[in-house]
């Protein structure tokens, strides 16, 4: 069996990864590469390997850096199968059809054409199948099946046996437990291979019990200087849990009354689909509902879902919450908010995602004074702040925890998904405390399993 990394190697974006057995091919994720833009150029490129020759891909969660690159498979001519739990593929198709028209922009940008358009999104959506925890898919020689990783709602990590060959592709492994959905699992004994995320490689997040009073606090001094608290999330799960959060907030009167605005169109459509699948929640939240708690609805929540109803937010005057996308101020309507109040000094940024290299949030996260927005020169003299708790992504003492269990049996560990800081120390801590044999890999390189 060989394992070729396309994607996810030395860098956080963009996860892609072929196995082969035989003359059969499949993939796990298909993801975009992101940095300083929403799209970097390389997207562009033909895949490394000829897409019609791939029987299926399977994707461990709905994030654009893994799914964002499906639809230009099906434009090269992928016709297999696509295969990930039910919420990441109802989630996916909002995710592609809301970028779909951000990379026309890119596009535009850069003078290239599309990468794909609504079409392939569309034909995509008839041949991806939701498939729940548990239930095993096969493909040709490959066998694969979904665990819940704790990241986003019907997030996984994926089993791929073959050739008498256990290998565990983690996605992304989330900050558990998390709101909502609660716990991610354990996986079965005996696995020969891993490829483990390292986002947060190299970090030990806050607490996550005290993040909700942190943002309790941050809130209550936002208001008190009558400022505006803006929060760029990003529209898929970070919104939600901040919503379930801001209700038990606001309906035990922790927090002074104010609007809060949901300004994201994107946001309030995934928030829809979460409704959808309350049967991924975890046990505490179902019984919230069951007593009658509407999880993401409270006194003083707006969702502002067209761009009059955006724009009317100017005229609300401070103190006000404004949460809006994208997480990492890429683009999307959080930039005319930091336009607008970045340089009021009774203003603040609530940073509470990852913020990539070359992304705005990452200057303004780093200090950065002043900052380009719309082409127009801001300067940074609100009170910024940083928030690592809200992370969904499992820091170093939870992906240490995670791996540990297969120490006895594994025989080598792929460290993926994280800048090349961020893995280095990973893959150290692996061979320190778990004397696993670990690589991280290049973009491209190829390994016999």
């Amino acid at each position: 069996m060989k394992l070729t990394f396309h994607g996810g190697a030395k860098m956080v974006t963009g996860a892609n990864y072929l196995l082969e057995s035989g003359e059969k091919k499949i993939l796990i994720d298909c993801g975009l590469h992101q940095g300083g833009n929403f799209c970097e150029k390389h997207n562009w490129e033909p895949f490394p390997y000829d897409s019609k020759e791939i029987s299926a891909v399977f994707i461990t969660h709905a994030h654009i850096d893994h799914t964002g690159r499906l639809p230009k498979l099906i434009k090269e001519g992928f016709k297999g199968k696509v295969y990930s739990t039910p919420p990441t593929r109802d989630f996916a198709k909002e995710l592609l059809l809301d970028s779909e028209h951000l990379l026309f922009q890119e596009a535009e940008r850069l003078k290239r054409p599309p990468l794909y358009g609504v079409r392939e999104v569309e034909e995509l959506m008839a041949n991806w199948e939701g498939v729940e925890y548990h239930k095993k898919i096969a493909v040709g020689p490959f066998s694969a099946t979904f665990y819940n990783a704790g990241h986003i709602l019907g997030s996984s990590f994926i089993l791929v046996e073959a050739e008498n060959k256990k290998i565990i592709f983690s996605g992304d492994l989330g900050n558990s437990p998390a709101p909502i959905i609660g716990v991610r699992e354990s996986y079965p004994d005996d696995i020969d291979y891993c490829l483990i995320e390292s986002t947060y490689g190299d970090r030990v997040h806050e607490d996550v019990a005290s993040r909700k009073e942190i943002v309790e606090d941050l809130i209550e001094d936002t208001i008190k200087t009558g400022g505006t608290l803006m929060i760029p999330a990003f529209a898929m799960e970070r919104t939600q849990e901040l919503l379930f959060e801001l209700n038990e907030l606001a309906e035990n009167g922790r927090i002074p009354r104010a609007p809060i605005f949901i300004d994201s169109p994107l946001a309030i459509k995934l928030t829809e689909v979460y409704k959808k699948y309350p049967q991924y929640f975890d046990s505490e939240t179902r019984e919230m509902i069951k007593r009658g708690d509407s999880i993401f609805s409270f006194p003083g929540l707006k969702m502002t879902f067209t761009t009059e109803q955006s724009k009317a937010i100017n005229d609300v005057p401070p103190p006000k919450i404004i949460i809006a996308g994208s997480g990492m101020s890429h683009g999307g309507r959080i930039l005319h908010h930091e336009r607008r109040y970045l340089s009021d000094s009774k203003s603040m940024l609530l940073i509470i995602g990852y913020q990539a290299n070359g992304s705005l949030g990452r200057q303004i996260l780093d200090g950065a004074k002043s900052v380009k927005i719309f082409g127009e020169e801001v300067p940074v003299r609100c009170r910024v702040e940083a928030i690592g708790g809200y992370s969904a992504h499992a820091d170093q003492p939870q992906l240490l925890e995670w791996l540990k269990p297969m120490r006895t049996t594994l025989k080598k560990a792929f460290i993926i998904q994280g800048e090349e800081s961020s893995s280095a120390a990973l893959a150290q801590k692996i061979k320190d405390e778990l004397a696993i044999d670990v690589l991280i890999p290049e973009l491209g390189q190829k390994v016999e399993l």
